[in-house]
């Protein structure tokens, strides 16, 4: 009779240390998932706060637009934001357009909030653009009212499909897929047309 000199309750221990070590290797690739996934979470969720914020900046110069209707023509503008050359301090701008383009310029540079001295309080290069789709047009029998569009363009994490809206089209580098816009229509309607 032949001994192999490893005893059963041996070959019991080894079976037991192969176990634990697969089950050590799943563990680990399961945590490597839930890491990957929590990277992905963490974009998802700025992208979504960018998205907010966008939404937030684009209300203001809607309303702003609409508070004061008699100008609204005066509100178009190509960019404002990231790069533009508005002052950081509005206070001395004579007209209420002047001082509104500038107050939503700097809210789009996120001066509402600094971290470390630099503005920290919006999107990644935020830009607003208003275009005139409709000029107004009183005269009798037309009374055609203006039609803007508000839109606010910034630099998203993950590339989609390119925006229609050419606001800040071709200002975040090559590809124009990580190019996000949101807008609205705001219409100024002529009260006392017939």
């Amino acid at each position: 009779m032949l001994t192999t000199g490893v005893s059963a309750s041996g070959r019991e221990r080894g079976a037991a240390l192969i176990e634990v070590l697969v089950s050590i290797l799943i563990v680990s690739f399961g945590l490597l998932a839930l890491a990957g996934l929590q990277t992905k979470m963490n974009a998802a969720l700025l992208e979504s706060y960018q998205r907010a914020q966008g939404l937030t900046l684009l209300e203001d110069m809607t309303q702003r637009i609409q508070a004061n209707r008699g100008q609204s023509g005066s509100y178009v503008t190509t960019s404002l934001g990231t790069g533009d050359a508005q002052p950081a301090n509005c206070s001395g701008l004579a007209t209420r357009q002047a001082k509104d383009s500038c107050e939503w310029s700097n809210a789009l540079k996120g001066a509402s909030v600094t971290a470390g001295g630099a503005n920290a309080g919006a999107m990644i290069g935020a830009r607003g653009c208003i275009e005139q789709l409709q000029a107004p047009n009183p005269g009798t029998g037309i009374c055609q009212p203006g039609m803007y569009r508000v839109s606010v363009a910034w630099q998203g994490l993950n590339g989609t499909v390119v925006p229609a809206v050419s606001c800040g089209a071709d200002q975040y580098g090559a590809d124009d897929s990580f190019r996000k816009v949101v807008s609205s229509r705001v219409v100024i309607a002529l009260p006392g047309c017939s």
